[in-house]
């Protein structure tokens, strides 16, 4: 643990030498009074703190926070950009990432949709909400945390504003969320299975085993994703095929050919996992993460990363037309062509500074995609 406190104090502090010479970073009002030693050990201290005692790390604004103030909204949501925050119930949310919550909440409407027996009626739609806080705020909460404190020597490295390696939020407070959020969603999955009448609990086992998945991704010793491959594809997976597979579950039958279609369709989120790696290439290098950026090069990567997205959703779509849904197929298609404009206006010219406004732009094609495929299935 020396070694990398060591290192990412290093990293700091030539970050902070090479802007006093080349004006590349913009350095806290605070740091202009008072010397960079002072600085340096300030922040070993509050790393330590975050990582090893517990009831010494009070909630404090971040001592590093993005360039201009950082916005509210961006806290909120959990993305880059976040203004400084010291309410404790804000700082829980941002841990949650909201903005990754609504693949989740979809994928559950494209699985009730694909099961061919959801009614807009008041029960159904009841159940359908309850699987989305149970795949959204729940599960999906629990997985950003806990990747978030797995994640904090990194994050030190690339964002040490966020609130676990800035010292923000206790190590006792991060490891209540996380078991809160895993067993409340745990709950919600069992009470669907007996509101649904299962006599296997099959959302129950799904829950389980997305959680697994989880840890798996994140924790040592397995920790998938220090493989760029396996990891974005374990991701990719639960973002897409398990919440499908819940909500259709809830309201039908798992079948084999879905599992099978979905798993295809997962590839195109492992394109889009590629994406956040980008912003981590940095700490990815130190801690020695292969991800794809840091394995085969920013250049190479992003152009794997668009191949995935696209060459993936033209597959599905061969597969609808050879299906005989022919308009399905065509409907597919179009909704890939504005993906493909935005992938050449913003993140082919630069996957880091425009990531978000890519996603923003790119993704709820995708989704839509999502459903088109779920509706030609579930006829």
């Amino acid at each position: 643990m020396s070694s990398v406190l060591n290192t990412v104090s290093s990293l700091r502090l030539s970050r902070v030498y090479n802007s006093n010479n080349n004006n590349h970073l913009r350095l806290p009002t605070h740091s202009v009074l008072t010397p960079p030693s002072v600085s340096f050990t300030r922040r070993r201290l509050t790393i330590r703190a975050a990582d090893t005692d517990t009831n010494e790390v009070k909630s404090k604004a971040p001592d590093k926070a993005p360039a201009g103030g950082g916005s509210s909204f961006n806290q909120l949501l959990g993305i880059k950009g976040a203004a400084q925050e010291t309410d404790k119930w804000k700082i829980r949310l941002q841990l949650t990432k909201p903005v990754t919550w609504p693949p989740l909440v979809w994928g559950v409407v494209c699985g009730a949709a694909a099961s061919g027996n959801f009614h807009w009626n008041l029960e159904d739609v009841a159940k359908s909400i309850l699987c989305m806080i149970m795949s959204g705020p729940c599960l999906t909460g629990y997985t950003q945390t806990l990747n978030d404190w797995y994640d904090r020597e990194i994050d030190a490295i690339n964002e040490p504003y966020r609130p676990i390696p800035s010292g923000a939020i206790s190590e006792n407070e991060v490891i209540s969320q996380i078991w809160l959020l895993l067993l409340g969603g745990l709950g919600i999955a069992g009470l669907l299975d007996v509101w649904a009448g299962h006599d296997f609990p099959v959302v129950f086992y799904l829950a389980l085993g997305g959680s697994l998945l989880s840890y798996i991704y994140s924790a040592p010793p397995l920790k998938l994703k220090q493989n760029g491959w396996i990891g974005n594809f374990a991701l990719g997976a639960s973002y897409i095929s398990l919440p499908w597979w819940a909500g259709q579950a809830l309201f039908g039958t798992l079948t084999p050919d879905i599992v099978v279609l979905t798993l295809l369709y997962s590839i195109a989120g492992l394109g889009i996992a590629i994406v956040n790696d980008f912003k981590s290439i940095e700490g990815d290098k130190a801690l020695g993460l292969q991800s794809l950026p840091v394995a085969f090069g920013a250049e190479t990567a992003k152009w794997i990363c668009v191949g995935a997205i696209d060459i993936t959703q033209l597959s599905i779509a061969g597969y609808l037309l050879g299906a005989g849904k022919p308009y399905y197929a065509l409907a597919l298609v179009g909704l890939i062509v504005p993906q493909v404009v935005f992938q050449f206006q913003y993140f082919l010219k630069d996957p880091v500074k425009y990531d978000v406004k890519y996603q923003a732009s790119a993704q709820p094609f995708l989704v839509l995609g999502l459903l088109v495929t779920a509706l030609a299935t579930s006829h």
